[in-house]
Formats: structure tokens, sequence, C-alpha cells
């Protein structure tokens, strides 16, 4: 016992003990190490090999032939190829198109880069876009996103309108067909779907991209919402495993609307085969071709050459002085463009109007907390009878902080009376305004019909009166007609009758045309009268 303290307590012994204490932690790092390093070696040997295939891809520029068709696809429906993206649909009502490969697959394992843009002016679109890697091609103009059901294979479908109203829309499904179901529009394939996430895809600044991946049965689909330009902003939208589908199959996309359109526009088509480790495809693909296939292949591309080189001819021909325009513009692609520069300005004052709102928005919040503050200071006067007290204060002693003042309450509340008796005359005033309207619809509801009339549109209530007036003197007429002869009669019998004083004819109709005139002019003053009062209201 004493000989081992004797021998910890030696300075060698000490220095023995640190070096292989730091011998055991370089072992112990080497150790993690070499395990990092097999981990990582495992992973990369994992990881397929890839290979583009140009004969199933399609970008800008020159997408397009002259001719208007696209190489090693075909398209149908109301589908537009242009040289910088393909339209599968544009923004009518009730439109339908797809584009498919010419070629079945050569590869078992695959993975697609789709850049693509759905765009519309309203706040809903319609119907959709889909993905298509299935057995035989599709229809340019069948009922499921302008393709045909029951379908044999994969679709990965962007459906953009809410058929079954539970507002999971715009959504992204896959749906797995051995055709022999019919797609449920009803639901919106929610009954048939293998996985699917909702992410808007609709009106947004940079293109949409959706990368899909079949590897080992194993389905993945990734998503950029077109946001951000970004590459690296990728988020996993769904993913299966054991999922089967045909060996060899056809690519294809299409689109449909309906009674709302969008446009749908696919720029990049770009797609990519996946082999295992140590199983590197020949440079043919892996299948033999035929001498009479590579010469059919061979004549097709020099029949293309053949024919570009005779359109830029005569092109040339045709325009000789595009071709130094051309020349001139060739390095316009390396500046900003006008309508590059507008979005980006566009942009800029988006980010900083939503700056300068939310920034008001944090003085509103404020301003409504001083008008708290207030309100509970006016209550407090009120309750105080002048004298503010502030809370935790002992009564009697004066406020410390600055406050509302007696003679600014006066003064808000003179302006309130101020302000209710304005209201009250304005009131007054309306209500007279709507009385005199009144009265004006009450006369002019009198005239038999809606015709303006020459001599006023009272007339008719005039001669009215003067009928009463005639028959009323006709009347009388008649009884002192009857009188006459009544004292005729007596006079025969018994003898001549007292003198009386009669209204000869003449004085009679003197004075009916009088009142006559008389009653016309008093007409004529008051529709001068009543046409006077309407000009000045």
């Amino acid at each position: 016992m004493k000989s081992v303290q004797v021998l910890l307590a030696s300075p060698v012994s000490v220095e023995v003990v640190e070096v292989k204490m730091k011998m055991a932690a370089e072992v112990r790092w080497l150790c993690y190490a070499a395990f990092l390093i097999v981990i990582t070696s495992e992973v990369s040997s994992n990881a397929p090999l890839r290979r583009f295939e140009y004969k199933y891809s399609f970008k800008p520029p020159y997408l397009a032939q002259k001719d208007g068709s696209v190489p090693f696809w075909e398209y149908g429906g109301n589908a537009i190829a242009s040289a910088e993206n393909v339209r599968i649909a544009p923004s009518l009502r009730s439109q339908k198109g797809a584009i498919w490969t010419k070629m079945k697959t050569n590869f078992d394992w695959w993975e697609v880069d789709i850049v693509f843009r759905v765009t519309g002016r309203g706040r809903i679109g319609a119907d959709g876009l889909a993905f298509w890697y299935t057995d035989a091609k599709g229809a340019y103009d069948g009922e499921v996103f302008g393709s045909s059901d029951k379908w044999v294979g994969l679709g990965i479908f962007f459906d953009s309108f809410d058929n079954d109203n539970k507002h999971n829309n715009p959504y992204i499904m896959a749906v797995v067909n051995d055709g022999t179901r019919e797609f449920d529009h009803q639901n919106d394939g929610t009954t048939q779907l293998l996985a699917g996430c909702l992410r808007d895809f609709r009106n947004k600044p940079f293109p949409t991209r959706a990368r899909i991946e079949y590897y080992q049965n194993t389905l993945t689909v990734l998503f950029l919402s077109g946001m951000t330009n970004n590459e690296q902003d990728f988020e996993v939208c769904l993913r299966a495993e054991h999922v089967i589908l045909p060996k060899y199959g056809y690519f294809g996309v299409s689109a449909a609307t309906g009674g709302l359109a969008d446009d749908h526009d696919v720029l990049h088509f770009l797609t990519t085969s996946l082999h295992p480790p140590g199983q590197a495809p020949s440079p043919a693909g892996g299948v033999h071709v035929s001498e009479e296939e590579q010469r059919k292949l061979s004549q097709e591309y020099a029949d293309y050459q053949r024919k570009l080189e005779q359109q830029k001819e005569e092109y040339r021909r045709e325009h000789p002085e595009s071709v130094r325009k051309d020349k001139d513009s060739e390095f316009e692609e390396w500046f900003e463009s006008d309508n590059q520069r507008e979005l980006r300005q566009i942009f800029t004052g988006q980010s900083q109007m939503f700056e300068v709102l939310r920034e008001l928005n944090r003085k509103l919040d404020e301003v409504v907390g001083r008008q708290e503050r207030t309100l509970s200071l006016l209550s407090s006067v009120q309750a105080t009878g002048g004298q503010p007290v502030a809370t935790g204060q002992v009564p009697g002693q004066p406020m410390l902080v600055d406050t509302i003042r007696r003679h600014e309450v006066d003064l808000v509340l003179s302006n309130q009376n101020t302000i209710l008796n304005t209201a009250r005359d304005i009131k007054a005033l309306t209500q007279e305004v709507h009385s005199r309207s009144d009265s004006i619809l009450q006369n002019q509801a009198r005239q038999p019909t809606a015709q303006v009339q020459s001599v006023g549109y009272d007339m008719a209530s005039l001669i009215s009166e003067m009928r009463d007036g005639l028959n009323t003197v006709k009347r009388d007429v008649a009884a002192a007609s009857q009188r006459l002869s009544a004292g005729g009669a007596g006079t025969a019998a018994g003898g001549c009758p007292p003198q009386t004083a009669c209204l000869s004819t003449t004085v009679f109709l003197v004075f009916a045309v009088v009142q006559l005139i008389v009653i016309l002019g008093y007409s004529l003053w008051r529709d001068n009268r009543e046409a006077q009062a309407k000009k000045f209201y």
C-alpha cells in the first residue's frame, strides 16, 4: 500500500498517466471518425446512379420547332406549344389539353422535375393540372383533368377547385389505378388517393416546381410553392412505399378548365433515370436498338436539321435587317428587362407597404390604449367631482402625473353640444325638404295621366269645377222657366200677375264670360307660382 502511494506521488508516474489519457482520447476520436466514414460510404454506396433522359424531357428556349411540334412529344386538344412553354389549357371555359411522350420508357426507376405556372384572375381557379405515368397514352379531351379515366398507372393531381365544399383546395394527391376504377369527382378523389398534401400553387411570383421520384417501389413527391426562387426550399408533400407501377410507361401532362378558368403552363419537364449501384446504364439505355430504328432516328434528326437550316436561310433572305438586330440583342439576356425591373419594383413596394401597415397597426394599438386611459380618467373625474385620484394614491394629495384639465372637459362637452345642435338643424331641414317633396308628388299624382299638358297639370279639376257651375246655372234656369210657366197658367186663370224685374239674357252671358276669365287668370297665376317654387327647390 505504501509502495502504491509512493508511485502515485512521484512526478514520473503522473506524466505517464497523462500520456495514457491523451492516447486513449485520440484512439476514441479515431474510432468516431472511422465510424462516420463507414456510415458515409454506406450511404453513398446506396445512392442511385443518375442519367438525364432527353427523349422524355423538354425545356426552353426553342421548346417548340417552327412547325409547332415538340421533339419526342405529341400534344393535342386545346394545348398550345411555344418557344418558352407549353400551355396545356388556356384561361377559357371548358378547355382540355394534354401532351404525351412518343415512346415508352426503357428504365425501371425515374425522377421527374416539373416547373409550371397556374395563373388566373379569380380568387378560385379550376379545374387543375395532372402528371401521368401510365401503361398507355390517355386521351386529349378526357374526363379526368383532360385525360382518360380508368387509367393503368400513376396520376399526380394538382386540384385547384373544391368540388366537395370541404375547403381543402388547392390540393396535391397521388392516385394509383389498375384500370377498373372511375375517378371520384364528387369527393375530389379523397376516397381513392394514395397520399396527398394541402398546398397552394396558384398565382405565385415565381414558377412552381414539383419533383416526383419513383425508386425501389417508393413514391416521393417534393414541392416548391413558388414564393421563392431558391431550389433548396423543397418540402416533402407525400411519401408512399410499396407502390407497384407498370415496368415501362408513357409520361404525360394534362389540364382542364370548367366554369372557372386558369392558364396552365408547363415550362420544364426534366426526366432522369435512376439505376441501383453497380448497374450502370449502357450508352443505349440497356435496350438493343435495331439498325432500321437507328437509321430511322438518324434520318429524322437529319430532316430536322435540314428543315431548320432552310427556315433560317429563308428568314435571313426575307428579313436581312433583323440579322444585325439579333446580333445586337445577343447580350440582352445578361441585363434586366423592363418587365423584370417592374416586377422587382412591385415586390419591393409590396414589402414596404407591409412594413408600413405593420407600423400603422402598432400605432393604432397605442392610440386605442391612450383612449382607454383617457376614458378611465374622465370617469374618475366625474366620480370625484373634478379631482381625479390615481390608483394607489392617498386621497388629498395632488396628482403627480399630467392629466386632462377641467376646461378641456368643458371644451369637449361644448363641442359635442354644438355637433348635436347642428345635427338637429340638419334633421329639421331634411324633414322640411321631405314634406315639400311629398306635397309636390301629391300634386303631380292628381293629374289623370303622366303626359305634360299645355295649360297646367290641374286643368282637369278646373274643367270639372266649370262643369259643376254650368250645371248649377242650368238647373236654376230650368227652375225659373218652370216658375214662369206656372205663373202664365195662373194669369190665364185669374188675371195678370204682378210686375217683376227679370234678368236679361245679355247680362247673364256677360256675367258668365267674366267669371270664366277670372277662373282662367287665377289658374295661370297659380301654375306660374308653382313652377317658380319647383325651380327654387
